[in-house]
Formats: C-alpha cells, sequence, structure tokens
C-alpha cells in the first residue's frame, strides 16, 4: 500500500484544496499559507429560521469560492474529505453536542447530473472523524432552480418551499440533529430543511457548514 500511495504522489502530486499548490512533505490537505490566511468564522452564525445556528469554517471568499466551485462543478469530489476533517475539527473545538448526523440533499436530476451528491460526501467525512453514523433523514421532492440565482432572501425562502421531505422521522423524533451543508447564504435551504425535521419531530437543529457568505439581504 505504501508503494501504491508513493506513485500515486509521484503522478498526482498532493495539492492544497485551496489554493492548488503543491504540498510540501510536512503538510496536509491545505498548504501552509492557507492555512494561516484563509478567513475564519469566529463563533456560530445566526441566520435564517428553524434552527439554532450555524457553525462554518472559513468565509465564502478568495479561495474559498475557487475551491468549492471545483468541488460542485468540475468533479473534485475528494474535497469532501479535506472539507468533513474541517468542519469535525471545528465541532470538537467548539464542544457542539447533537445526536443525530445528517444532510441537506440535493433533487435525482441534479445528483444525476453531477454525480454525486455533496454534502452528504462531506457528512460522511464528518462522520467518520466524529466516530458517528450518518443518517438519512430528508429527501428532496422538488427540482427547483439553483439557490444562486435566487437574488432575495424572499425569493430563495420561495425557491425552496415545500422542496423536501422528512424520511423515517423515528429516527430522528425527539432528538437534536445536525444538519451539514457545504455553504449557507441566507439560510433559507437550512431553514426549510431545518422546519421539515422540527415537523417531524426532531428536538432541535444545529447546522454547520464549510463556508458562510457575508451575504446581506436589504428588505
Amino acid at each position: 500500500m505504501k508503494l501504491i500511495a508513493w506513485l500515486l504522489d509521484l503522478i498526482y502530486p498532493p495539492k492544497c484544496t485551496f489554493c492548488g499548490k503543491l504540498l510540501q512533505k510536512d503538510e496536509t490537505d491545505l498548504c501552509g499559507q492557507c492555512r494561516r490566511t484563509l478567513p475564519e468564522v469566529n463563533g456560530a452564525i445566526k441566520r435564517g429560521e428553524n434552527f439554532r445556528q450555524c457553525w462554518s469554517v472559513y468565509y465564502y471568499e478568495d479561495f474559498v469560492v475557487d475551491s468549492i466551485h471545483r468541488f460542485k462543478f468540475t468533479g473534485m469530489q475528494q474535497y469532501a474529505q479535506v472539507y468533513g476533517r474541517l468542519i469535525a475539527m471545528m465541532l470538537l473545538r467548539n464542544k457542539v453536542s447533537f445526536d443525530i448526523l445528517t444532510w441537506v440533499p440535493i433533487s435525482k436530476n441534479r445528483r444525476r447530473k453531477r454525480g454525486y451528491e455533496q454534502a452528504y460526501l462531506i457528512a460522511k467525512t464528518v462522520a467518520q472523524e466524529l466516530g458517528r453514523d450518518c443518517v438519512p433523514t430528508l429527501k428532496k421532492v422538488r427540482d427547483n432552480p439553483p439557490q444562486s440565482v435566487q437574488k432575495s432572501a424572499a425569493n430563495r425562502r420561495g425557491n425552496v418551499l415545500n422542496a423536501y421531505q422528512a424520511v423515517h422521522p423515528e429516527r430522528f423524533s425527539g432528538k437534536r440533529v445536525l444538519l451539514i451543508d457545504d455553504i449557507i447564504t441566507t439560510g433559507a435551504t437550512l431553514g426549510e430543511c431545518s422546519k421539515t425535521l422540527r415537523m417531524a419531530g426532531a428536538e432541535q437543529v444545529e447546522c454547520a457548514t464549510l463556508a458562510v457568505t457575508q451575504y446581506s439581504d436589504k428588505k
């Protein structure tokens, strides 16, 4: 196995998940520069409805934007392992407690086009790092347009209205749920998912993402 790993590193030398530079021998996942300079979030974000708060690792700026775009739109699904490790470390540092770990699903049509479900891949790594199970609790029942094309918080809320359905509510009824996604903007998607979970019996929903935007909506 060490020989295979050495050959893979020789053919595909490891690069920083964010800036894309070649990693030095003593670096893992991120280069030293990105570890020092990426815009970290200090504390939980109070944004959106139906969930308690959202814990995010970085602000959605600079190399964080580039990395997430590659992850979602150019097939770099291996980034999920790095994102998951970063989220898991953040949750441990902040002593975030929960009973059930789950994720924000995408529609069957979008999953077929993309080839993978990005939030599930992240959530699976978070669960592995924390020694927990990754439990399906939601399915997307409406293939709505992407949230990124919606220009206001109101439009984003309307775009995801009734887009999700709870599955196996007996798994999370009366329990504290941790909901994983890649990014939070207005909180509309996480809010709609959280509403669905709470209406199906979840006691509380806490959210965690890799990134959060500096979003400001003029009402």
